[in-house]
């Protein structure tokens, strides 16, 4: 388990009430999952979740799946709901 920090940028930032917070996770499922128990009763920062994409340390995760994401310490996960325009 390492200790990080997961950003929320636009509507994951307005859903958080918040623009960051220090999570831990050995892997990007491990901190979405806190992530998730965390706002277990608030459906829309779930439902912002479920359609983010997501940087770590820098590096888009694309379609790789959650679990194969391994995290280092100090990493940096961005939270990136989908934006309207180009």
């Amino acid at each position: 388990m390492v200790n990080g920090t997961i950003r929320y940028w636009a509507a994951a930032k307005d859903a958080a009430g918040k623009s960051e917070e220090p999570v831990s996770g050995a892997t990007l499922a491990d901190v979405l999952e806190r992530v998730r128990g965390a706002y277990s009763g608030d459906d829309r920062m779930l439902q912002v979740l479920d359609r983010s994409s997501f940087v770590v340390d820098e590096y888009p995760v694309g379609g790789r799946p959650h679990a194969d994401v391994r995290l280092n310490e100090g990493y940096v996960i961005e939270v990136l709901p989908p934006f309207a325009g180009g």
